[in-house]
């Protein structure tokens, strides 16, 4: 018996080739479009769709919070403004003894109002970079082509 003549062996070192070919390339780069949000699914070259069993998506394309440290201070405000004195009456006011009911009264526009804010501390804050459809991302195919990672958006 002739073991090189074996189909066996043949397709096993036709398989060991492919496979040393693709460890010699072990990731893939392709462009794709996202054309749905839910469920998830994204082209690739406008032959291949991907759910998202196949996608690993990283931050970049994903709404997440951070702890962010803040110090800073506003810029001055100047706007004029007012304010609104709530309903009151006077009790007893004056000789002879009378009462004044008012219903409503604003404050007279200030004239200049010149004030800033300090703001600092640890605050956390929420990042929206969730994918939406019409986005041009790249992919990276990871070894065996099972699995692809959104890495970015690709911006025009």
């Amino acid at each position: 018996m002739n073991l090189l003549a074996s189909p066996d062996l043949v397709d096993s070192i036709k398989k060991a080739a492919v496979e040393a070919v693709d460890a010699s390339k072990p990731v893939s780069v392709l462009f794709g479009k996202v054309i749905s949000i839910n469920p998830l699914q994204i082209t690739v070259e406008q032959k291949l769709t991907l759910g998202k069993e196949q996608l690993v998506l990283t931050r970049n394309v994903t709404d997440y919070s951070i702890d962010v440290s803040v110090q800073w201070e506003t810029v001055t405000a100047l706007k004029t403004h007012r304010h609104k004195i709530e309903a009151f009456s006077t009790l007893n006011a004056g000789d002879p003894s009378h009462a004044h009911a008012v219903e409503e009264l604003f404050t007279e526009y200030s004239s200049s109002l010149a004030h800033i804010h300090n703001i600092s501390g640890k605050k956390n804050m929420t990042v929206h970079s969730a994918l939406k459809v019409g986005d041009e991302v790249l992919l990276l195919r990871m070894i065996g082509g099972q699995k692809f990672i959104v890495m970015d958006r690709v911006i025009a």
